[in-house]
């Protein structure tokens, strides 16, 4: 089973800064795609960013420039790096992986509990 657990969340002003991190533990043979979703109250969950085992990106349009997405894979650890928040960023976000548990398995995703962000005018 993979376990995935995000932190980082919190109170921001607008155009303040935050770093969300994930971590991926359990039993993992690889960790393929990671990536950063959000869901604010009364809407669907959406996309932030994504990023592949090689480092490949990509953004919602309404993050790129703001936000940046990385990841190190020796820790199995993604990280979002908020810049320039905006009201309209708060949510919950949440930690997404795509990873095969052993050899033997097929690929599955995985998602965290989500952290909270919430930035005041």
């Amino acid at each position: 089973q993979v376990h995935v657990l995000e932190s980082g969340g919190g109170l921001v002003q607008a155009g303040g800064s935050l770093r969300l991190s994930c971590v991926a533990s359990g039993t993992i043979f690889r960790l393929n795609a990671m990536g950063w979703y959000r869901q604010a109250p009364g809407k669907q969950r959406e996309l932030v960013a994504a990023i592949s085992t090689i480092g490949s990106t990509n953004y919602a349009d309404s993050v790129k420039g703001r936000f940046t997405i990385s990841r190190d894979n020796a820790k199995n650890m993604a990280y979002l790096q908020m810049s320039s928040l905006k009201p309209e960023d708060t949510a919950i976000y949440f930690c997404q992986v795509s990873a095969i548990a052993t050899k033997y398995s097929g690929e599955d995703d995985y998602w965290g509990q989500g952290t909270q962000v919430t930035v005041s005018s």
